[in-house]
């Protein structure tokens, strides 16, 4: 796939949120996003069930605002209107608690990063561009490898995993899997490739 046809592939997943019948593009931007949303708003120093209500109400947030959207990198990006509506969902989220209010469900844990965040003045002001693009680098890679496990033989991605990811010497890969040690190097490039393929593209549209 060139650049050129990536570009044209992740702008019509943009563009194509607009018809509302299209569950299969809806059910695509939700598995490509929510844990972008949810990371992020996590770090923000909400709990796990406000950070859930953030990612609802974002996806709500573009549903509604997404027939709008003019896909034009040279007005902005994609990335940066969807921080942009996590942001104010955030917000939302910060300004509906109560002073000293714990809130239903929320550990230790959730308390310790609540009077963290409290101490900022401004919820909203949080440094979010920061986190947003660590979260951002994170889900493309995740996405990328959901991706990828979908397009290559299972036992091949076994390989790949178990040599890149757990970075098991060749030769155990080769011996546990039943393949010989050419044979990793081998899938080893060819998932390599693919995965790269993948991250790129889901860096340069929306991004």
């Amino acid at each position: 796939m060139t650049r050129g046809e990536i570009l044209a592939t992740r702008r019509s997943l943009v563009e194509r949120l607009g018809d509302w019948n299209d569950r299969k593009r809806w059910q695509e931007f939700f598995d490509s996003y929510w844990r972008l949303i949810h990371g992020t708003a996590r770090k923000a120093g909400l709990t796990d069930a406000e950070a859930q209500e953030v990612v609802q109400e974002t996806l709500i947030t573009v549903a509604k605002k997404i027939d709008k959207l003019k896909y034009d990198p040279a007005r902005g990006s994609f990335k940066g209107w969807l921080l942009q509506i996590t942001r104010w969902r955030i917000a939302d989220q910060f300004r509906k608690r109560k002073p000293g209010d714990a809130g239903p469900g929320r550990s230790e844990k959730d308390e310790a990063r609540t009077r963290t965040i409290d101490r900022i003045a401004d919820p909203a002001g949080f440094d979010l561009d920061s986190v947003w693009d660590e979260e951002w680098r994170k889900n493309v890679v995740s996405a990328a490898i959901a991706r990828v496990k979908r397009k290559v033989d299972p036992k091949q991605y076994q390989v790949f995993d178990c040599y890149v990811f757990k970075q098991w010497p060749a030769q155990k890969v080769a011996a546990e899997l039943r393949v010989n040690v050419a044979q990793v190097y081998l899938i080893k490039h060819r998932v390599a490739a693919l995965l790269k393929k993948e991250i790129a593209a889901a860096e340069v549209v929306p991004g």
